[in-house]
């Protein structure tokens, strides 16, 4: 009864104990792994215990951290606060004893078994893992708890791997490597009796660690802690062990050995004491005295005089007596005297611990028999002990099934049956991904045949991935993984892996020697066979991981569809709870692209889409301790050594506590583990340094942050590590992205490190910014020639200085409390630094994935900068362009309606002014708009700065075109400001020859006038019939009008050459122009291009490349000419008359023709003098036409005949008396009203037509050039006409033109839209007309105007006043309707409101009988197909190999781009021999060795590679997949006859693959590759 008594009150104690520290929610075993890996404030930034609720969580963490010191910081600050409270009385006695103890007070020991109860067993076994770790001793057997039963933790213990070196392994200088519970050691227990006055455990650490350091192993009194009363830890055995390090002087003990050491009297914990007694090699008792109960206790024990020996502390006082109690009971026991050991007082603690360590050694030569911890599991079932382990069985027993075989076949065997999809094959995918990214060569096929060939290739490994059969144990495996119960799962995988691991150690140290001797032999064959070996050799529970991956990869035919859908969320789970996920297979250096988007897509669903990622990567050299660092960090654990060399890199999801997200603007902390860089086993492998520089690149373009981890030892392999991150990061700074990095200098142990090490630091700036010359060399990069140019680095923020991780010599060195303080500086400093700026759009998992997926897709190619172009990036550019062009039309729009105004306003000058008053205005006009010009490009220039400061935009992947784009602003200013002056001075030439006319038309007006008066006088003498006033009339106006002249004409076509002649007054040549005398014949057939067009040197190439290039140069001759006759008979249709700046802006555009010309097709003068004169012939004969026509429309005698009508009834009307206001009113409504209203509907209607385009339905195909080309190329497909995708390629500006005049047209067919536009423009005018009549009419005294006909007058004058920038009213119409005027002013008011109604309906009417929307547009003064031609043409500039054009965004932009490149033949490229065309893509042959030849090589086969040299504005990047060109590939194959036909050539040799294409794979083609959804 009282057993049981005592069971319950030990449980109630523990109850109690864990109340009192607020564990009793997580008793028994409810503390997971997963809670500890939270980020949280007190995880970055350790602060005072406040509460004894605070001490466990505080001890894990530290301990989590490798921190020695976790076990002495668990002391409640409130006692500490007390301890420096002035008002304490030191000699005050104290009122609490060590059986009295403070609330605030807590034993380490007691602290560490209640954790134990409460953590599950996965948790206990990393405790015990990070325990071990700092030379911490660990429970052995925990005290009564649940279920009173005394607990074996060999399962807890069962993870520690030790590795020592024996004496006899000294020479050969090996060692061994094992699980510590499986190694059959000497085991030494240490317990006591009652309250021994030695405290053995402070004897136990000096017996440890004499001649290093002393270290605590073991808790013992006179530590922080140590002397607070145990409230739950006595019966507690704790273990540790004493490992050699083949140092015969520096060694304790020569083997390893175990010791223990039970907490409490041992009367009270007989079962630990049994059990210790049974398994230990010798036991020590430490006692004072033996009374009757310990000596029937001891007595009772076997083996007693071979294991027993009895350690007695002499004391002062009645020692004698307690002496003599210790003599009789050795006398009775029979025990040699060498067994009991005293201490006395005249030697200290140091003394006899030496004494009891000579003891051990002693008896360490006589041992013969020892136990592993597994071998005593026996007994302590037979003594009523429970075992951790037992709990774990079907785990292990699932754990071995898998593994059933791998005893009997080597490790690659075994992989290659049981792990059938990561074997060969998949190596052999990842390889031909590879390749079909990197192609070369291709013997004697052409390159888009090895493409086919090796797209083939990979479908038909696909093919038999799907249909490959799991095997039995990975089948098992994922079973075990689906339950439910995450405790078993996780106890499932860590049998998994110490199994494996196991299992593993013991091959690859086989190897391992094997790869020693070989080295020493210098066999470079059979060293590489041994590295193979080794990388094959690796087994761990990843590659079942990595083959579950695989499994959903491929859709293998094992399973169901259900089955497999299951597996991302699997693993989604197991990243939530802690798990690493393989985000790169070494092993293939691929990426399972579709498992891990699956995956991660997973968890992003399950954390509700919250899922804003902050990525840090370390990247170092094999073995200078990245995972450590890491795992130190952040507590987690990635694997740090377990015998093997696993490849790639491994992702870890760390949770963000709540409140600290907003700080660090993220949902998870993404950890990314790699393998060591320049691994020495690895080293022999083919593309180990390839696989150095993808995994580089790779991991660095994920991360937010990367450590480079640099430790001192390593040093000198640093230089090629310095180089693989320099290029990584110079690669990312070319892609927009702009990580953190810091460089940890590991192993530096001075407290003056960081001053001392400034000139290591100076030394590895120096290095950097050497490796930096040679990237930036590598990549074309001469302007980057400091590492500082790269990223943001600072020598002293940037670097950090961490002391080695032990104290001392390993195995048994503990580890240094300095270097798990420094590494907690550094990641509180770190996250500091990375901090996301919340005005930053954060990477959620979809970016991230998007991130991944380009990343990968670029690292697979060699040229890795040209090769990036990520669907992110894409959208951001193409966002940006958007944007853009929206800015662009509302600084085109603002000026183009202020330019409309300035027009009018010019125009009403000449009304009022003399000419040299009008220059003054059109040139005050061009300083005002100059001035508006720049405040609507500092709008501009701010809008895009905004842009770049948004937070939801990824301004950071674009921040390269950032200047492009600013540099636009300063083209677009410059193009708008030409075109304005030039407007205005067009302006003002065109109202000057119009005044010549109204001069003219004035002078008769006057004599007409005078006529009319005369003849009314002579008239009024006698009463004449109407008929007879007529005749009258017609013969004053024969008279009148028989001497009228017109306007003298021009001569145009000299006009036209003197202006080609200034073109080339700087260039030498005008004795070749002054030949030329007349225009009449130039231009009158076809422009032919002729050898004298090249240079002579040229010519010497043998006859067949001439007629090449003069093929070529004669198409890029006709579009230049039929682009320039386009231009010209634009400018004829409009009305007016020739101005010279026609053909000085026709010779600019000539000249901006001319210049890819001269790159691309080496031309002479001749060449441009011959193309010049022939477009100015053209252009001379059509500017003669307009000429003409100008002088008819406005003759004056026509003019005035116009007029006849209105005079006769002025005539007849003032004969007669009669009252002719209305007819008057009616009349100015009609000359001078109607054509100023028709003029102002035009004037504006060409903004309003593109901003209801831009508006309407129809709006994202004018969006950006990239959706622009996306909708033609479509249209293209789906019209399926021939002769349009030839225009379309061979003249894309005028096929752009017309494909956009047709658009305008049929948009403002539908629903009479152009009808509606122009009454909108109507409706505005009308009530500005009637407002100014309104206003007009009022004086200036603000009364009516006077109701006389003088006060018409002032009405007319007034309205012009008041519409001087809306219309201009004729002053000659103004004239001739107040000649002769009758009626009153009043009256003619209500006549003129009655007639602008009626104009109003008249208008409304035309406009709706009106059909010709050709004619409209053509007549525009605003063309809104020219200002939506300017808004997705952009440079116009075309590839040179396949001719298609740029879409690159503004006009500014250094280099040109396009999404989607095409077969060359379709860009009339051909093989000069056969006259076939190309059928190869330039988007491979730029990142092949083939070899090409062009008049930009002078003829002269170049690499494709170096097109750059040749063709530097141009970026051609890889296909982003290898359908991304399908468009282009169906499109040679169904015209491949016909473009043959066309270009003069023979048919492509087109790949058989390409043949079996359908429509709607090209339109997917086109889709994906314009990111098109």
């Amino acid at each position: 009864m009282s057993g049981m008594n005592t069971e319950e009150g030990a449980l109630t104690a523990l109850l109690s104990f864990l109340v009192k520290l607020g564990l009793k929610d997580f008793y028994p075993n409810k503390l997971n792994l997963q809670s500890l890996f939270e980020i949280n404030k007190n995880s970055i930034e350790e602060k005072s215990v406040l509460s004894l609720e605070e001490i466990p969580w505080c001890f894990l963490r530290k301990l989590f951290k490798i921190n020695a010191e976790c076990r002495s910081s668990i002391l409640s600050s409130i006692r500490q606060k007390e301890n420096i409270q002035e008002d304490n009385d030191p000699f005050k006695e104290d009122l609490y004893t060590a059986d009295d103890p403070r609330d605030d007070e807590v034993n380490p020991l007691d602290l560490i078994v209640a954790l134990f109860h409460c953590a599950d067993s996965i948790l206990q076994q990393e405790m015990s893992l990070k325990m071990s770790m700092c030379q911490f001793s660990l429970p052995l057997l925990l005290p009564h708890g649940h279920k009173s039963q005394c607990t074996l933790m060999l399962w807890a213990l069962r993870d520690i791997v030790k590795e020592w070196r024996p004496h006899e392994m000294s020479e050969s200088r090996g060692f061994v490597e094992d699980n510590i519970v499986q190694a059959n050691i000497p085991f030494f227990s240490f317990v006591r009796l009652k309250n021994s006055s030695l405290s053995k455990s402070q004897i136990l650490n000096h017996v440890l660690s004499s001649g290093q350091q002393n270290c605590n192993m073991f808790i013992h009194r006179d530590v922080e802690g140590g002397a607070v009363k145990r409230e739950i830890a006595d019966g507690l055995v704790e273990i540790c062990w004493y490992l050699p390090s083949g140092g015969e002087k520096l060694d304790i003990f020569p083997e390893p050995t175990a010791f223990a050491d039970l907490r409490g009297d041992i009367c009270e914990s007989l079962t630990q004491f049994n059990f210790l007694f049974q398994v230990s090699t010798a036991t020590f008792v430490f006692l004072d005295s033996v009374e009757e109960s310990e000596h029937r206790i001891l007595s009772s024990l076997q083996d007693v005089k071979s294991k027993l020996f009895l350690v007695f502390n002499r004391k002062g006082g009645n020692a004698s007596e307690e002496m003599m109690s210790v003599k009789r009971f050795v006398e009775e026991l029979g025990l040699p005297k060498n067994r009991v050991k005293v201490k006395d007082q005249s030697s200290n603690v140091a003394e006899f611990s030496k004494t009891l360590c000579d003891v051990i050694k002693a008896f360490l030569l006589d041992v013969k028999d020892t136990m592993s911890i597994v071998d005593m599991v026996g007994i302590a079932v037979e003594l009523g002990l429970s075992v951790d382990e037992s709990k774990t069985n079907a785990q292990r027993k699932a754990a071995e099934e898998i593994m059933d075989g791998i005893r009997v076949r080597s490790i690659p065997h075994y992989k290659k049956l049981n792990l059938t999809l990561q074997g060969a094959n998949w190596k052999k995918l990842s390889k031909l991904e590879k390749e079909e990214c990197r192609l070369k060569t291709s013997g004697d096929s052409g390159l888009e045949d090895k493409k086919c060939q090796l797209k083939e290739e990979k479908i038909k490994i696909r093919q038999g991935q799907q249909n490959s059969h799991a095997s039995k144990g990975m089948k098992s495996f994922i079973k075990c993984l689906s339950t439910s119960d995450k405790e078993k799962r996780d106890v499932f995988l860590k049998w998994m892996k110490l199994k494996f691991n196991t299992h593993s150690r013991v091959e690859l140290s086989k190897l391992r020697n094997k790869f020693k001797e070989q080295c020493k032999k210098k066999d470079v064959k059979l060293i590489a066979e041994l590295e193979q070996a080794l990388v094959d050799s690796s087994l761990g529970t990843e590659h079942y991981m990595r083959e579950m991956g695989l499994i959903y990869e491929f859709s293998t035919s094992s399973y169901t569809a259900d089955e497999i859908s299951q597996l991302p969320g699997l693993a989604a789970e197991m990243l939530l709870d802690g798990y690493p996920l393989e985000l790169l297979d070494g092993d293939a250096s691929n990426v399972p692209e579709r498992w891990v988007t699956d995956v991660l897509m997973e968890l992003h669903k399950k954390v509700g889409q919250r899922s804003r990622l902050l990525v840090l990567t370390v990247l170092g050299v094999q073995s200078s301790g990245k995972s450590t660092l890491l795992n130190t960090m952040f507590g987690v654990q990635f694997p740090v050594s377990s015998g093997r060399c696993t490849r790639g890199a491994f992702m870890l999801f760390l949770k963000v506590a709540e409140n600290l997200k907003s700080e660090l603007n993220c949902d998870f902390i993404v950890l990314i583990d790699t393998e060591g860089l320049k691994a020495p086993e690895l080293a022999q492998l083919e593309d180990s340094y390839e696989h150095d520089n993808q995994l580089a690149t790779f991991v660095i373009g994920l991360s937010d942050a990367t450590i480079i981890n640099i430790a001192m030892e390593n040093a000198a392999e640093m230089k090629d590590v310095l180089q693989i991150v320099v290029h990584a990061f110079l690669r990312m700074k070319e892609i927009g992205k702009k990580p953190v990095c810091h460089f940890v200098h590991q192993n530096v142990s001075s407290v003056s490190a960081h001053e001392k090490n400034m000139t290591p630091k100076k030394l590895l700036l120096d290095q950097l910014n050497e490796m930096t010359q040679i990237a930036a060399e590598m990549e074309k990069k001469p302007s980057i020639k400091e590492f500082t140019d790269v990223l943001d680095y600072d020598m002293d923020k940037n670097n950090w200085h961490i002391p080695g991780l032990w104290h001392g010599t390993p195995p048994m060195a503990p580890v240094d409390t300095g270097y798990s303080e420094a590494v907690a500086d550094f990641k509180k400093n770190l996250l500091q630094t990375v901090k996301k700026d919340p005005g930053n759009e954060v990477s959620q998992i979809p970016e991230f994935l998007e991130i991944m997926k380009s990343l990968w897709k670029a690292v697979k190619y060699e040229n890795f900068i040209f090769s990036f172009r990520n669907t992110l990036v894409a959208q951001a550019y193409d966002n940006l362009c958007k944007e853009f062009n929206q800015w662009d039309w509302e600084f085109r729009k603002e000026i183009l309606t202020w330019q409309t105004q300035a027009e009018v306003e010019i125009s009403n000058a000449f009304n009022e002014y003399e000419i040299e008053t009008c220059n003054r205005l059109v040139v005050g006009k061009k300083s005002e708009v100059s001035d508006k010009i720049t405040n609507q490009q500092i709008t501009m220039r701010k809008q895009i700065s905004d842009y770049y400061k948004m937070k939801d935009k990824r301004v950071n992947l674009i921040e390269k075109y950032k200047v492009d784009f600013l540099n636009s602003v300063k083209g677009l200013a410059d193009e708008i400001k030409h075109s304005v002056w030039v407007k205005l001075d067009c302006t003002l030439q065109l109202k000057l020859s119009l005044k010549k006319v109204q001069d003219i038309q004035r002078e008769y007006r006057g004599v007409i006038e005078q006529k009319v008066m005369k003849l009314i006088g002579d008239c009024n003498a006698s009463t004449l019939t109407e008929e007879q006033l007529t005749q009258e009339f017609e013969k004053m106006w024969a008279e009148a009008t028989v001497n009228v002249s017109g306007l003298r004409e021009r001569d145009i076509a000299a006009c036209v050459l003197k202006q080609l002649r200034e073109n080339f007054c700087n260039r030498n040549v005008n004795e070749a122009l002054q030949k030329v005398t007349d225009l009449k014949e130039m231009g009158t057939g076809p422009f032919e291009t002729k050898r004298k067009h090249v240079d002579t040197l040229k010519q010497k190439l043998r006859h067949v490349l001439i007629g090449q290039w003069i093929g070529d140069l004669q198409s890029f001759a006709d579009r230049i000419v039929y682009s320039c006759t386009r231009f010209v008979r634009d400018k004829v249709k409009t009305d007016g008359d020739y101005q010279d700046s026609f053909t000085k802006d026709l010779l600019e555009q000539i000249d901006e023709s001319l210049k890819p010309g001269n790159n691309l097709h080496k031309t002479n003068m001749q060449f441009e003098i011959d193309l010049k004169l022939h477009i100015c012939g053209i252009a001379s004969r059509e500017f003669v036409k307009m000429h003409k026509r100008f002088l008819s429309d406005n003759n004056p005698h026509t003019q005035l005949e116009k007029n006849k009508t209105q005079y006769l009834s002025d005539f007849l009307d003032l004969y007669n008396k009669e009252d002719h206001y209305q007819r008057k009113a009616k009349y100015f409504v009609q000359s001078c009203i109607k054509p100023a209203v028709k003029q102002f509907i035009c004037g504006s209607l060409g903004v309003n037509i593109v901003d209801d385009i831009l508006t309407g339905s129809h709006s994202a195909e004018y969006s950006s050039r990239t959706f622009f080309q996306y909708n033609i190329q479509k249209e293209l497909l789906q019209q399926e006409d021939f002769k349009s995708y030839v225009r379309y390629i061979a003249n894309y500006e005028i096929y752009v033109k017309d494909w956009i005049f047709q658009h305008i047209w049929k948009k403002m067919s539908e629903d009479k839209t152009l009808c509606k536009l122009k009454n909108n423009n109507l409706q505005v005018i009308d009530k500005k007309i009637s407002e100014a009549i309104d206003q007009a009419a009022i004086g200036e005294d603000g009364a009516p105007l006077p109701d006389n006909k003088e006060s018409i007058t002032t009405l007319i004058s007034n309205m012009r006043k008041h519409l001087i920038k809306d219309i201009s009213l004729s002053v000659e119409d103004e004239k001739k309707t107040l000649f002769l005027i009758q009626s009153s002013c009043h009256s003619f008011i209500k006549c003129l409101k009655i007639s602008m109604k009626e104009l109003k309906v008249q208008l409304e009417e035309e406009f709706s009988n009106s059909d010709d929307i050709t004619e409209t547009l053509n007549k525009l003064p605003i063309k809104p197909q020219d200002q939506l031609f300017k808004r997705v043409f952009g440079c116009g500039q075309q590839c040179p190999f396949c001719k298609v054009p740029c879409e690159a965004g503004g006009k500014e932009h250094k280099q040109h781009h396009a999404a989607i490149h095409r077969p060359q033949g379709l860009g009339t490229y051909r093989c000069l021999s056969s006259k076939k065309l190309f059928d190869s893509l330039c988007t491979t042959d730029v990142h092949s060795d083939r070899l090409f030849k062009s008049p930009a090589t002078k003829w002269e086969l170049q690499p494709y590679k170096d097109y750059t040299k040749y063709y530097p504005d141009w970026i051609i990047p890889p296909d982003r997949t290898i359908e991304a060109s399908d468009y282009w590939k169906y499109v040679l194959v169904k015209y491949n006859d016909r473009f043959a036909e066309e270009y003069k050539a023979e048919p492509a040799d087109v790949p058989e693959a390409w043949r079996r294409l359908t429509k709607e794979e090209a339109l997917k083609g086109l889709s994906d590759a314009f990111n098109m959804k």
